[in-house]
């Protein structure tokens, strides 16, 4: 079936619909990634958001239940240029169209996705519009300007209930923004026994565990949205060794006083060089956000910047300088390099053996 995409100010592309047939309404953002299609859309921190692959060749590889990041996809809506229909890869259980049926996602084909990266670099991120249904110009302009986007995205995609994932290791409170699969696994690899609680457990509920350490996860939107979250943190962070990614470190800035701002076009892909100044080495990183955290608003708060984005110079990692809090707004349990940040998990369980040992002595 034919489809069209259109955005808030006014541009049109058309191409071809697959996946779900229908209409989707969200913000369109690009990543850069050359495979991960599946991890993407799969990752809660994409919710609400229609995803444009610069890539030109999607599906190729099929889709497995194994690279899901989450039960579901919470992206809006996904774009590519071309489609591949037949998966080849030994993993490959279902070709790619049939996945996004499965899932209830609106896709399109044959867009003009370099295009629309251009758009979307020189006006930033926008309101946009898919769909395979017969819709005027007047009456997609009209469902834009009338909907809301944004609300409440991390109640969207937090749990709802208590996990508990034993493990012989410390005991990690971590606080579930969206978390995906991938990190649980690095934490549960290295021993932790886990207890993920919803994004709005109160500080008791968390401290009634006794963790040895507290975990901040990814998520989506904008952490000026959940005030109530950050001021559970100011707490926790006095009291335990905490580590935040992605949304968890913007949460921590604005725990410690600073602030945070929009993006013009945010940061995805796997191919982000960040530089760490402590190792003076730059890594290649896996990212995916659209707020970043405003170096100027730490000044005098007692946290100091660790690693900054090379594209931009955008602040891409802190730690404070007397407490064991630390975090960086990439995402470590991705592989692009392979594995080239890994250490900041082992990093986190140095800061918990350590406040460990210091309550013995």
């Amino acid at each position: 079936m034919n489809g069209i995409l259109y955005l808030e100010d006014g541009t049109v592309f058309y191409g071809k619909a697959f996946g779900k047939q229908g209409t989707a309404i969200g913000e369109v953002v690009f990543n850069t990634s050359m495979t991960g299609y599946q991890e993407i859309l799969t990752d809660p921190s994409y919710a609400g958001q229609i995803v444009n692959m610069t890539y030109p060749l999607i599906g190729n590889y099929g889709t497995s239940s194994s690279f899901n990041q989450s039960k579901k996809i919470y992206a809006k809506g996904f774009v590519v240029k071309e489609l591949c229909g037949k998966g080849s890869n030994y993993t490959n259980e279902e070709e790619l169209n049939e996945f996004l049926k499965k899932m209830d996602t609106i896709a399109l084909s044959g867009i003009d996705t370099r295009a629309l990266t251009r758009k979307i670099r020189s006006c930033g991120a926008m309101k946009c519009i898919i769909t395979s249904e017969e819709l005027t110009i007047e009456e997609m302009e009209s469902i834009i300007k009338n909907t809301e986007f944004g609300i409440e995205q991390v109640k969207e995609v937090s749990r709802t209930e208590i996990e508990h994932i034993k493990g012989s290791g410390p005991r990690v409170a971590v606080l579930d923004f969206g978390i995906k699969n991938n990190i649980l696994e690095n934490l549960k690899n290295l021993g932790c026994d886990l207890t993920i609680f919803p994004y709005d457990s109160t500080y008791e509920q968390i401290m009634k565990i006794n963790p040895q350490g507290v975990f901040l996860s990814n998520g989506p939107g904008d952490p000026t949205s959940i005030p109530e979250v950050v001021e559970i943190v100011k707490k926790l962070v006095k009291v335990k060794p905490t580590f935040g990614i992605c949304l968890g470190h913007q949460i921590l800035s604005l725990a410690f006083g600073g602030k945070t701002y929009k993006l013009k076009f945010g940061h995805r892909g796997g191919n982000h060089g960040v530089y760490d100044i402590e190792r003076d080495r730059a890594y290649i990183t896996s990212q995916n956000h659209g707020y970043a955290v405003d170096p100027a608003s730490l000044e005098g708060k007692d946290v100091v910047v660790t690693h900054i984005n090379l594209n931009d110079n955008t602040v891409e990692g802190m730690k404070h300088e007397t407490l064991p809090v630390f975090s960086v707004q990439f995402h470590p349990e991705g592989a692009p390099g392979p594995e080239d940040s890994a250490y900041l998990f082992d990093k986190f369980m140095d800061l918990m053996d350590n406040a460990v040992d210091a309550k013995a002595i």
